[in-house]
C-alpha cells in the first residue's frame, strides 16, 4: 500500500486535500447552532417570567388564612403587584430585543454563547429584586441598585453579543450588506439603551422616589432610535 493510498483513505487523497472547519474570527472554536441557542434561551426567559407571579400566587392562602376579603390580594398588596408589572414589562422587553438580534444566527462561536449565559444570568436574577421591592418597598436605596445593576448586565452583555455578530457576519444565515446594516443598526439601538440604562440608574440613586419611573429614559431611547432610522432611509 502507498503512501497514495493510505491518503485515500483518510479522505484527503483524490479530490483534493480535505478541508478544516474554519473557525469564526473571534478565534473561538466549539459553537453550537443558532436554533439550539435560541430554543434553550427562550425556554429559560419563560421560566424566569414565569416566576414573577409565583409570590403573588403565595399571597392567596396568606390572605385566606386570616380572614380577609378576597380583595385584600390586590388592594392590600400594590407594591407587589406594581413590582410584577414592572418587571414582566422589562422581562419581555428585553426578550424581544434578544429576539430581534438573533432571529438570524445559524452559528454560535464559544464567546458568543458566553455573553448569551451572562445575558440569562440577568434575567434569572431579576425575579429576585423583583420580590425585593414588594418586600422592602419602592424606595430602598439597595433594592433599586441591585435592580439596574441586573438590568445593566444584561444590557451589555447584549452590545457584547451585536459586537460579536457585527464583526462576524458568517455566523447569521445570509451575509448581505442589507444584514450587515440590520446588526449594525441593532448594536447601535443597544449602545443609546445602555446609556440610557446608566442613566437611569445614576437618577434612581439620586432620587430614590424617582427609582423606577427613570426606565422612562428606555421609551425616550426608543424614541431617538426612531428618529435615528427614519433620517438615514
Amino acid at each position: 500500500m502507498g503512501v497514495s493510498d493510505v491518503v485515500d483513505e483518510k479522505g484527503t487523497g483524490g479530490g483534493g486535500p480535505a478541508e478544516a472547519p474554519v473557525p469564526t474570527s473571534d478565534g473561538n472554536g466549539g459553537g453550537v447552532s443558532g436554533e439550539r441557542l435560541v430554543l434553550f434561551t427562550d425556554a429559560v426567559t419563560a421560566i424566569s417570567i414565569t416566576l414573577l407571579i409565583l409570590p403573588l400566587v403565595d399571597l392567596v392562602p396568606e390572605v385566606a388564612s386570616a380572614h380577609k376579603p378576597a380583595s385584600e390580594v390586590i388592594t392590600g398588596h400594590l407594591t407587589q403587584i406594581w413590582s410584577f408589572l414592572l418587571s414582566f414589562a422589562v422581562i419581555a422587553n428585553i426578550w424581544r430585543e434578544h429576539h430581534r438580534a438573533f432571529s438570524t444566527v445559524k452559528t454560535a462561536s464559544r464567546s458568543l454563547t458566553v455573553w448569551n449565559m451572562g445575558w440569562l444570568l440577568s434575567v434569572v436574577v431579576i425575579p429576585l429584586p423583583t420580590e425585593m421591592i414588594g418586600a422592602f418597598g419602592g424606595h430602598d436605596r439597595f433594592v433599586g441598585a441591585f435592580y439596574y445593576a441586573a438590568l445593566l448586565a444584561g444590557m451589555v452583555c447584549r452590545l457584547a453579543m451585536l459586537s460579536i455578530l457585527k464583526n462576524n457576519p458568517g455566523m447569521v444565515e445570509e451575509d448581505s450588506e442589507e444584514t450587515r446594516q440590520k446588526t449594525a443598526g441593532l448594536y447601535a439601538d443597544s449602545f443609546i439603551n445602555v446609556l440610557a440604562v446608566v442613566i437611569a440608574f445614576a437618577i434612581a440613586l439620586a432620587v430614590p422616589v424617582l427609582q423606577y419611573y427613570s426606565l422612562l429614559l428606555l421609551v425616550v431611547a426608543g424614541r431617538v432610535r426612531f428618529m435615528r432610522r427614519r433620517t438615514t432611509h
